[in-house]
């Protein structure tokens, strides 16, 4: 399915009824790395899954899809769609467009969850590598690039076990398209840190972060973020950045069982 946005169009997929659960996936993927997780949200839940702008099946709106922008698609999304209150979760990415959200439209909340994301703005060592990134699509040779990422999302001792999973992931970022994916380097590059909006509590919040994770530090950014006492966080023990793939029963139950405790 389809939502007319601008002069282009967003995809998304649309499954259950209930409480609204929103989806947002992360860099270098698409709404596709949360088939199964969706499919079984959805025995309880309305599950709503979007291709962010550059990604899956989605339109390019620009050089730059910064986190406010996608956080304001996703805004007129709820609006065409009637929904007023929704539980939004974002993967890596999709946590920093969740946090924009937060800051700019908190009414439309009922919660939130980062999974395998973080509040901070790119640190000088991710922002070189980023730029690193955006040379080589720019060569035309995002195939030197994308392999090596998808592969570090999982921990490494996962890599055999759910060698299907990394192929299909694999095969989501080699569609997307190179102006698609520079778009999301440089939104991603100019995001300002959002530790305050997610300390300030406005609504709840489940943190889930992966032990093995090589992109998001486990011990290091919990250390950094002094919750608020609406706010959960939740370690997985066996998994890298895809928690959701990695450790899919015990996510759904950690996500399913903090959804219901809302209000």
């Amino acid at each position: 399915m389809f939502f007319s946005f601008g002069s282009g169009r967003i995809h998304y997929s649309d499954s259950g009824s209930g409480k609204v659960i929103i989806l947002l996936h992360g860099y270098l993927e698409s709404s596709e790395v949360w088939n199964g997780f969706q499919e079984k949200l959805a025995s309880e839940f309305r599950v709503i899954s979007l291709d962010l702008p550059g990604h899956g099946i989605s339109d390019i709106y620009g050089e730059t899809h910064s986190m406010e922008f996608m956080a304001s698609v996703v805004k007129e999304f709820l609006d065409s769609m009637k929904l007023t209150k929704v539980f939004i979760t974002g993967h890596s990415l999709g946590g920093y467009v969740a946090l924009a959200f937060l800051e700019l439209y908190p009414g439309y909340l009922s919660g939130y969850c980062l999974f395998h994301s973080q509040p901070f703005a790119d640190s000088r060592e991710t922002l070189e590598k980023r730029e690193r990134e955006i040379a080589i699509v720019e060569a035309g040779k995002k195939h030197l690039m994308y392999p090596d990422n998808v592969t570090r999302m999982f921990a490494p001792s996962n890599i055999d076990k759910y060698s299907e999973a990394l192929k299909r992931s694999k095969e989501i970022a080699s569609k997307i398209p190179g102006e698609g994916i520079i778009a999301m380097l440089k939104g991603m590059m100019e995001r300002p840190s959002r530790l305050v909006i997610m300390e300030e509590g406005r609504v709840p919040c489940l943190w889930i972060l992966g032990s093995m994770d090589s992109y998001i530090p486990c011990d290091t950014v919990r250390a950094k973020v002094k919750l608020p006492s609406n706010a959960q966080v939740i370690v997985l023990k066996q998994s890298g950045h895809l928690g959701f793939i990695e450790e899919e029963k015990l996510s759904l139950k950690i996500l399913t069982g903090f959804v219901r405790s809302l209000a």
